[in-house]
């Protein structure tokens, strides 16, 4: 998790010197590395069910920032799931 954070952001800053911290590409970083912790967290901790919600929630924010995202740029989608390696919905 830890490399895949450092080369996204390492990545990200070469292409912009100002971040930009509202952009749905690192919104949708942000929330990724978000379910992946939460995620390890849940395989030690299987009866925690207000991380359970929680995670739900952050899975939901992030189903609705990648639909947006593509419908408004399908490149940029394409390129923001292949390098946070999820796997794109069924509905796209």
């Amino acid at each position: 998790m830890v490399k895949v954070k450092n080369a996204f952001i390492s990545v990200r800053v070469q292409e912009k010197k100002e971040e930009n911290c509202g952009s749905v590409e690192f919104q949708v970083f942000r929330f990724t590395n978000k379910i992946r912790r939460l995620t390890s967290h849940l395989e030690l901790h299987r009866k925690d069910y207000l991380s359970q919600r929680g995670l739900r929630k952050i899975l939901e924010k992030r189903q609705r920032l990648l639909a947006y995202l593509s419908k408004k740029n399908r490149v940029r989608y394409k390129e923001l799931i292949s390098k946070l390696n999820i796997r794109e919905s069924k509905n796209r």
